[in-house]
């Protein structure tokens, strides 16, 4: 019995050993916290890669930009050099590696959610997947920070001429040009040191969605007022280092990018419900609300045209005129 026995158990051991040899946990770094649908997005790709792969693949999740120090410029910039296996960030942040990647938040490109999808999920945003993969990032799929709105806690803001002055924290350079155009006075600020900085007085507002991050990080603890401008949309996008991508094969790939896609239209839709219902949280909390009408947004407008064009010409006039021309379809139908 104790020799058909052992062979038996020295099998089944080695058995577990391949499994777990083959069994791969690659590191995914965000910028927010474990509050937000960024967050919850990545909890939902590692679900479905574990489901897929019947537990051989997964992620751990790192939030706040921790693998890069807090740093989310970075991010993007370790994952091209292989550095780190996976990112969920905004296209916005990684401009400084990409410039192009400005496209999509240019002020006042988009002003609804057709004209979003249409565009990133489209030739246009199949178009900067091609820029990011020859700086060694393979975009999976795009998902959504939203359209960002302002706050501060000084006073209602409903013109260019009531920022004059006032000390915002901006994400990118281009933010800093539009905020600038607008009079007010902008600091590029880690978005792991904005609530404190927003809490001391270091800054008097701060610009981002709704849904995705003024709630969950419950800036309303902080600033008093929101101005809804839509004055710039920001996707995000699951990457993947383009090494790592090339070393799985066809198989692993389509798994990994089908996994993708579906986690960030979880993500995608989690963060438009939280947009719904976020500015009742905020009146809820507080906060004054001042959406601006038609004639308001384009004084806004006027005032950014300059930076518009700046940074179009900067990203690439043939890039843009590919979104201008996916908005312009989206709004003849």
């Amino acid at each position: 019995m104790k020799l058909s026995i052992i062979p038996t158990a020295v099998a089944l051991c080695l058995a577990l050993s391949s499994n777990l040899a083959q069994a791969e946990t690659y590191r995914l770094t965000h910028n927010t916290s474990d509050a937000t649908s960024w967050q919850k997005g990545a909890e939902k790709f590692n679900e479905l890669l574990a489901q897929a792969s019947d537990g051989d693949i997964g992620v751990r999740i790192f939030p706040n930009a921790v693998l890069s120090g807090g740093d989310q410029m970075k991010q993007s910039e370790m994952v091209g050099r292989g550095d780190i296996d996976f990112v969920i960030t905004s296209a916005i942040n990684v401009t400084p590696l990409i410039p192009e990647m400005a496209v999509f938040s240019l002020p006042y490109l988009f002003t609804d959610y057709e004209q979003v999808d249409r565009a990133i999920q489209g030739e246009p945003g199949d178009a900067v997947k091609d820029i990011a993969r020859d700086k060694g990032i393979e975009i999976l799929a795009w998902g959504e920070n939203g359209f960002r709105e302002l706050t501060n806690s000084v006073k209602p803001v409903s013109s260019p001429d009531d920022l004059r002055g006032m000390k915002i924290r901006v994400a990118g350079p281009m933010y800093i040009d539009v905020f600038d155009a607008l009079g007010a006075n902008p600091q590029q600020i880690q978005w792991t040191e904005t609530f404190s900085a927003l809490q001391q007085g270091v800054v008097d507002g701060q610009e981002n969605p709704v849904g995705s991050i003024i709630v969950p990080q419950r800036l309303y603890e902080v600033q008093d007022y929101l101005t809804e401008w839509h004055y710039s949309y920001d996707p995000i996008f699951v990457g993947v280092s383009e090494r790592l991508w090339n070393s799985w094969d066809a198989d692993t790939q389509s798994l990994v990018r089908d996994a993708a896609q579906q986690a960030m239209a979880y993500q995608r839709n989690l963060a438009r419900e939280q947009t719904s219902t976020g500015v009742d949280t905020l009146k809820q909390n507080g906060m004054e609300i001042t959406t601006l009408d038609e004639d308001q947004l384009q004084a806004f407008r006027d005032a950014t045209s300059d930076v518009y064009d700046q940074w179009a010409a900067r990203v690439g006039e043939d890039l843009v005129q590919t979104f201008e021309q996916s908005v312009g379809e989206a709004d003849s139908q």
